[in-house]
């Protein structure tokens, strides 16, 4: 059996759970900046990279949205006491989703906004599961296929999702947080994917990273990347902040608890 129908046979069940791409300064810059944002109410919003699925400890009431105290939304609040703190992001959140049931913790009195949001827009778990499972070919064609929704359909998306953030919360601080790159080039993975299909995927998450930085800027928010807090510890670099296709399912290719600390949570503290 080839190693890729090996790798496959592994995949399988996990593909399925697998729900967005994971492609998203140091504490201390944002200290005097935190104060103010803390002195009002903090939403998290978004997507399974910000309720933390893969970091574990997740809490009872969140169901299958599985929100993490390990995840870079409850750490800050733990750390800054924002005067009211509503983790509403959800595992599998879209742009829609997340504007059709997460913005009603929004208010006037709202200072600051996280969100991740667009993974599961372009539908890169699909990507994932091409890539896994089929050739090579097939995995760079759906690279492609995602890259073309990333530059035609998700920038009205999030154009969208965004104003009606601005709409709810007229005076909050936003944060748009992207996407870590997934692999590390040349690294010590000796199954799965080829090379080629790693560099399209390292692309692909650039490409995404660029459109939410685009559509944050345009409607007055900032973005945090986290591609270079990740660097070092993307798959195939032997010190991992991700998870591989593993067990539980839905884990797959999210960060794990040190990739939330480690990763997303200095990127939020430095744009705060």
């Amino acid at each position: 059996m080839s190693v890729r129908r090996i790798w496959a046979s592994l995949s399988t069940l996990a593909l399925a759970a697998v729900t967005a791409l994971g492609v998203v300064g140091p504490a201390s810059a944002a200290e005097s900046a935190a104060e103010p944002a803390a002195a009002g109410g903090y939403v998290a919003l978004g997507d399974s990279y910000s309720s933390g699925v893969g970091a574990g400890d997740y809490l009872s009431d969140s169901g299958d949205c599985r929100r993490s105290t390990n995840a870079y939304p409850y750490l800050w609040a733990a750390a800054n006491s924002p005067a009211s703190f509503d983790f509403v992001a959800c595992s599998g959140a879209t742009t829609a989703s997340v504007a059709g049931s997460q913005l009603s913790a929004l208010n006037a009195s709202t200072s600051l906004v996280s969100v991740t949001a667009g993974g599961n827009d372009i539908e890169f778990a699909d990507v994932m599961q091409d890539c896994l499972l089929s050739s090579e070919a097939v995995c760079l064609d759906s690279v492609d296929a995602a890259i073309s929704r990333m530059n035609n359909s998700l920038p009205g998306n999030l154009d969208s999702l965004y104003g009606s953030i601005r709409e709810r919360a007229p005076q909050a601080r936003v944060v748009v947080l992207g996407y870590p790159r997934f692999y590390q080039l040349s690294g010590n993975c000796i199954a799965g994917l080829t090379e080629s299909e790693r560099a399209a995927i390292n692309n692909a998450s650039d490409v995404l990273n660029d459109v939410l930085a685009k559509r944050a800027a345009d409607a007055g928010f900032a973005f945090s990347n986290v591609v270079d807090e990740f660097t070092g510890h993307e798959l195939c670099s032997g010190d991992a902040w991700l998870h591989s296709v593993t067990v539980p399912v839905y884990h797959s290719y999210h960060p794990k608890a040190v990739g939330q600390s480690g990763g997303y949570l200095p990127a939020f503290h430095s744009a705060v």
